[in-house]
């Protein structure tokens, strides 16, 4: 079974940085492929970033290109998200996915994954 534990949420500032981390145990991490999803209050969750077992490609949601950049170690079982230039509207919890690798090009649907972490919180203040 695996297991992941996000850490790095936090409130910050308009404008300011974070990054999270999602810590995977109990698998091969080095064949998964990883995402970050988020969810607002009253909303669906949704779709930001995913990566590749291989640590490429990589995919973005439209509303966080340029700005949010998706990384992994494989040998720390490791998955990021450096998040810069935050907006209000990025107010969520943000959760860590995994699924093992394969040829198909939906990563961004959350059915596609098969295991989850709990989430941490992320604040922006306007």
């Amino acid at each position: 079974q695996v297991q992941l534990v996000e850490s790095g949420g936090g409130l910050v500032q308009a404008g300011g940085s974070l990054r999270l981390s999602c810590a995977a145990s109990g698998g091969t991490f080095s064949t998964y492929r990883m995402g970050w999803f988020r969810q607002a209050p009253g909303k669906e969750r949704e779709f930001v970033a995913a990566i590749r077992w291989s640590g490429s490609p990589t995919y973005y949601a439209d509303s966080v290109k340029g700005r949010f950049t998706i990384s992994r170690e494989n040998a720390k079982t490791t998955l990021y998200l450096q998040m810069n230039s935050l907006k209000p509207e990025d107010t969520a919890v943000y959760y860590c996915a995994a699924s093992p690798d394969s040829a198909t090009l939906i990563v961004n649907t959350p059915t596609r994954y098969l295991y989850w972490g709990q989430g941490t919180q992320v604040t922006v203040s306007s």
